[in-house]
């Protein structure tokens, strides 16, 4: 695994679209090419309290998790991700990247290899919900988003993680 002050984070931050909230202060974290061929992402997540670990894919459709936080990191292969909604901003991921993604963040598969896969995990291992940006759902998951506390660890880095350096509690 590459040292923090070796990589590249990208934070993303979007406005609350009225249909993706996206998060009210905390931005979409973009650590590209962190994690090497023989690193253990697993262990790394496990290690960090990032919990409920699964293997699979990003959804390709516009989403977001208003109980909790997710972590994804790329095994294999490459995507386009729209992050953020509909007004988002279009990232090419690749093997070895990570992306912090923030409670209410929109996320999307747009396209990808075949090979395409990603391991997924959540602080404490918090169990997560699907939303959508129904009109019906959105004031109950804003007030969710708003309550979910910053994690005891960067996914990757630990408790001295750079994730602390661009999430603080307002």
């Amino acid at each position: 695994m590459r040292k923090a002050a070796e990589i590249e984070i990208t934070p993303l931050k979007h406005p609350d679209d009225g249909m993706i909230p996206n998060h009210p202060f905390y931005p979409l974290l973009h650590y590209k090419n962190v994690i090497e061929e023989n690193d253990d992402t697993e262990k790394i997540l496990s290690d960090n309290n990032w919990r409920g670990i699964w293997k699979g894919g990003v959804a390709p459709y516009h989403h977001y998790h208003s109980i909790t936080h997710e972590v994804i990191v790329v095994d294999s292969g490459t995507a386009r991700l729209h992050l953020g909604g509909e007004e988002g901003t279009k990232v090419k991921v690749e093997a070895g990247d990570v992306a912090v993604i923030p409670a209410g963040f929109g996320h999307k598969n747009i396209d990808s290899s075949p090979d395409f896969a990603v391991y997924g995990a959540y602080p404490d291992g918090k169990e997560y919900d699907f939303c959508y940006g129904k009109k019906e759902e959105r004031e109950e998951k804003l007030k969710n988003i708003r309550n979910v506390p910053i994690p005891d660890n960067d996914p990757v880095f630990g408790a001295d993680g750079p994730l602390f350096k661009y999430w603080k509690d307002e």
